[in-house]
């Protein structure tokens, strides 16, 4: 796809999402353990404001960026935790403005990039709009563990679809990140959004087919809650694996979620 318009707008407003959940509490508020271990509210609003930043440095200045990415080798995680530290101290009325600076600005960046060129990326140079469906799962990812740590239950809306669509895009990260060869079959996925909309990606009359809502599908390939706690349901042995290793990013897994870890 080339046009970013709509998920521009939509990526916009679920990083808003995350600036009310937090824009009220209080200075030890931002310091509540959230579900992913070792990391306060504080570490999650750091680390989306990082990830902006460094979307608006690719789109805006490309090179820079480039040089950015072989200053710190083939350790990304390394370098991701370390820039984080410098987000962690400080009055949080500074951190949340720092935030919202990187988030405006990144967005700002990223929409003025034609949708026909390409972005270059932490891997691989990306499309904008490719780009654009990478941030939406990073903001519902780190905006969900915030509201679990606040005990919130957030609204989904079909704005999900974008995060859908790049999780099926990206299939195969579970199995490269365990070092396994994916499969070459293709899946069929069938996902219904909130509002009821069906979206089907792979061929109909494949075997291996994963169903369910949006939102369940969304904290599946997350990893922020466990697929025996989700309303995603599985046809095949290949499909059955996949939803054990689903997962949206690069890198390592992580430790996921336990089974009944959180209630309906």
């Amino acid at each position: 796809m080339t046009d970013t318009t709509a998920v521009i707008a939509d990526l916009t407003t679920e990083a808003e999402g995350v600036d009310a959940l937090v824009a009220g509490l209080s200075e030890t508020e931002w310091d509540t353990p959230t579900p992913a271990p070792g990391w306060t509210v504080r570490h999650q609003v750091g680390h989306l404001g990082f990830i902006f930043k460094i979307a608006g440095l690719a789109a805006a200045q490309p090179d820079a960026f480039v040089a950015m990415t072989k200053s710190i080798g083939g350790d990304l995680d390394a370098a991701v935790n370390g820039a984080l530290q410098e987000y962690l101290g400080g009055p949080a009325e500074v951190l949340l403005n720092r935030w919202r600076a990187e988030r405006d600005q990144g967005i700002k960046a990223l929409a003025a990039v034609p949708g026909t060129e390409l972005v270059p990326w932490l891997v691989n140079p990306l499309p904008p709009y490719v780009l654009a469906c990478a941030g939406m799962m990073e903001v519902f990812a780190h905006g969900q563990d915030i509201a679990d740590a606040l005990g919130v239950r957030p609204v989904r809306t079909d704005r999900l679809a974008h995060l859908v669509g790049f999780a099926v895009r990206v299939r195969d990260f579970g199995y490269q990140a365990r070092g396994l060869t994916p499969p070459e079959q293709e899946f069929r996925f069938e996902i219904t959004t909130p509002s009821g909309r069906l979206l089907a990606f792979g061929p109909e009359d494949s075997p291996e087919r994963v169903t369910g809502s949006a939102e369940d599908f969304c904290l599946l390939v997350t990893r922020r809650r466990h697929p025996e706690d989700l309303d995603v349901r599985t046809e095949g042995g290949l499909a059955r694996q996949w939803l054990e290793l689903a997962q949206a990013y690069r890198g390592p897994a992580g430790e996921g979620r336990k089974p009944g870890q959180f209630t309906a």
